[in-house]
């Protein structure tokens, strides 16, 4: 992801974050199951999902703790 994608993720509100969120998680979820039943071709895809669920996780504990500091 480039930092054009982090921008697209911070202008995301908070359903649509949480949507993406889950939608990742699935997807990982996908993809250990096609690696456990060795039908997973394109393994860069895990390393891509991680990042993009690490970024959408730091934007919501971003957002969490700037709604209690306020």
């Amino acid at each position: 992801m480039t930092s054009s994608d982090i921008s697209e993720i911070i202008k995301l509100n908070d359903d649509d974050l949480n949507k993406k969120i889950d939608e990742t998680r699935k997807e990982l979820f996908d993809l250990r199951f096609q690696r456990a039943t060795r039908q997973l071709s394109e393994t860069h895809r895990f390393k891509l999902a991680r990042k993009q669920l690490a970024q959408l996780l730091t934007v919501q504990s971003d957002r969490n703790r700037s709604k209690t500091s306020s």
